[in-house]
């Protein structure tokens, strides 16, 4: 999937839609997923000047993107636009090493089970084959009003 398929999945835009591409989609199962991280990223300048550093909450802002595809994908029906896919829970979460300017953030994927409509994943991110962050995300479609 490319920018225009995921955008038709997730209301997310620039800047904050923190997926470029997804490489692997197994309905129902996984899905693997890329961020690539520049030094053009707004973020930048404050964390931190002279040592950029990508904030751990938005690798887990891109997992818990990544999650609302597999989902959107997974299910009998297509995205209702009276829903938003909304985090619920984070659990486990672990951040194993930096991520900075030039690396490519790995996402993998995995459903674990879905409860009354509440779908539960397994999170890592990976740079270069090496794990840099890990999470069990949970996250659920809610109806809003648009008033």
């Amino acid at each position: 999937m490319d920018i225009p398929q995921i955008q038709a999945l997730l209301p997310h835009r620039y800047p904050f839609l923190l997926l470029d591409r997804v490489v692997a989609l197994e309905p129902g199962r996984q899905l693997q997923a890329l961020k690539n991280v520049t030094i053009n990223e707004p973020f930048f300048q404050g964390h931190f000047p002279g040592r950029p550093v990508m904030p751990g909450v938005l690798i887990l802002e891109a997992m818990a993107q990544a999650t609302g595809i597999l989902a959107y994908r997974s299910a009998a029906t297509p995205p209702d636009p009276a829903e938003l896919y909304y985090l619920v829970g984070i659990d486990r979460a672990r951040f194993k090493k930096p991520v900075g300017p030039g690396d490519q953030l790995q996402i993998h994927v995995e459903l674990v089970r879905t409860l009354k409509q509440i779908w539960r994943f397994e999170t890592r991110a990976e740079v270069a084959g090496v794990r840099v962050a890990e999470a069990a995300i949970m996250c659920a479609a809610r109806r809003y009003d648009r008033d």
